[in-house]
C-alpha cells in the first residue's frame, strides 16, 4: 500500500518519538515453549554486553572517526528450560537520547522473564554519535525542508536500524547460550525504538545492511552477517512509521507487505508528540496487507506512559496477551 506523505511529516512523526487469526505461527521443529502466567522465575541478569561495534564520526560520514561498542542487556530465567522465546526490546529517545537501562524497561524486562521469556535490551548509535550513513540517505537529508539538527536526526535513524538488525543477529548467534527458541522472536519498542522495530522487521534481510559496504565500514564484520531471522511480533508503543516512510523516500520502495508479522500497538488519543492518527494510519496498513494488528486506544495517556492502563490492565499484560496468542504459547 503506498502513503501519502510530505517530507515534513515523516519528520514530525519520525524525530519526537482488523484481526485476522491466519497468520498465527507455525511451529517449524521444537515443541513449544511453556511460559507463565504469573511471575514464578528468580531472573538472571547479564550487562553491557558487547553486541556489535560502529563507526563514530566526528560529524555524518566525516573521515574522522573512532569504533565504538555497541552493547545490550540480557535478562533470563533462572530455570532449566531449554525452549525459550525472546523478547528484544529497543528504548526510544527521538534518536537522540535514551537508554536500554531505563526504569520501565527494567520491569518489562523483569516481567518477562520472570514469566520464562529471555528478554534482551539494546543501546544503539543515537545522533550525537554521527554513525555511517549511506550516501543515498546523506542526500536525500541534505534536501529536506527542516532544521539542520532535524537533517541530523533523520540520518541517525539509519544507524540505528543497522545495529538494532545487528542485535537480532546477534540473538541468533548466542541462541544456544540463552535456550531460545528462534521460532518465537518478539521485537518491540517505545516511540522511536517502536519506529525501529517496525523498520527492522518489516524490511528485508539486507536492507539497513548492504547500502554500505565492508571496505566503508569494517565494523559491519563484527554483526555477525551469516545470521537469518525471521521476528513472529511486534509490539509497538506510541510510535510512529517514520523509519518505513523514509526508507521509502530514499530508495522508492514501500516496505509492508503480507509477509510481516502481527503486530501489538497501545497509542493514547492525547499524544502531543506523535499523533494517534498514526495509529490509525498503520492500521489501515495491515488492514490492506491482510496482516493480524490490534491497537490498544489509551486515553489521556499522553506519550511515554508506561504505567498506563486500559481495562485495568499494564501494557505488558496487554501485549503478553497478544505474544501468546499470536505464537500458540503454553501458557500455565
Amino acid at each position: 500500500m503506498k502513503r501519502i506523505f510530505t517530507l515534513s511529516s515523516i519528520f514530525i512523526l519520525a524525530i519526537f518519538s482488523c484481526n485476522n487469526d491466519d497468520d498465527q505461527i507455525v511451529v517449524s521443529n521444537q515443541e513449544i515453549p511453556v511460559v507463565k502466567q504469573i511471575e514464578t522465575y528468580q531472573v538472571i541478569e547479564e550487562k553491557n554486553i558487547t553486541y556489535a561495534e560502529g563507526l563514530s564520526h566526528e560529524s555524518f560520514n566525516s573521515p574522522n572517526f573512532t569504533v565504538m561498542p555497541i552493547k545490550l542487556d540480557v535478562y533470563y530465567p533462572n530455570n532449566n528450560e531449554t525452549n525459550r522465546p525472546v523478547f528484544m526490546f529497543i528504548h526510544g529517545g527521538a534518536f537522540e537520547n535514551g537508554s536500554k537501562e531505563q526504569a520501565a524497561i527494567v520491569n518489562i524486562a523483569n516481567y518477562y522473564a520472570s514469566r520464562g521469556w529471555v528478554f534482551v535490551s539494546i543501546d544503539y548509535r543515537l545522533k550525537n554519535d554521527f554513525g555511517t550513513v549511506p550516501t543515498e540517505w546523506a542526500n536525500v537529508a541534505a534536501i529536506l525542508p527542516v532544521s539542520e539538527d532535524d537533517r541530523a536526526s533523520f540520518n541517525a535513524m539509519y544507524p540505528a536500524q543497522r545495529d538494532a538488525k545487528a542485535a537480532l543477529r546477534w540473538i541468533i548467534a548466542n541462541k544456544e547460550n540463552y535456550n531460545i527458541n528462534t521460532d518465537y522472536i518478539t521485537v518491540g519498542g517505545a516511540s522511536a525504538g517502536a519506529n525501529t522495530a517496525k523498520g527492522i522487521v518489516v524490511s528485508d534481510p539486507n536492507d539497513f545492511t548492504n547500502e554500505i559496504s565492508t571496505v566503508q565500514d569494517p565494523t559491519l564484520s563484527t554483526t555477525n552477517l551469516e545470521e537469518i531471522y525471521q521476528v513472529a511480533t511486534i509490539v509497538d508503543f506510541w510510535g510512529g512509521q517514520s523509519v518505513t516512510d523514509a526508507f521509502e523516500l530514499v530508495y522508492g520502495r514501500d516496505l509492508f507487505d503480507n509477509n510481516d508479522p502481527a503486530l501489538y500497538k497501545a497509542h493514547s488519543t492525547d499524544d502531543p508528540t506523535v499523533p494517534y492518527s498514526s495509529a490509525l494510519e498503520l492500521q489501515q496498513v495491515y488492514t490492506s496487507i491482510g496482516v493480524t494488528m490490534r491497537l490498544d486506544t489509551l486515553q489521556d495517556a499522553g506519550h511515554g506512559n508506561f504505567n498506563a492502563t486500559l481495562n485495568g490492565k499494564r501494557l505488558e499484560e496487554l501485549a503478553f496477551e497478544f505474544i501468546t496468542e499470536q505464537q500458540n504459547l503454553i501458557v500455565e
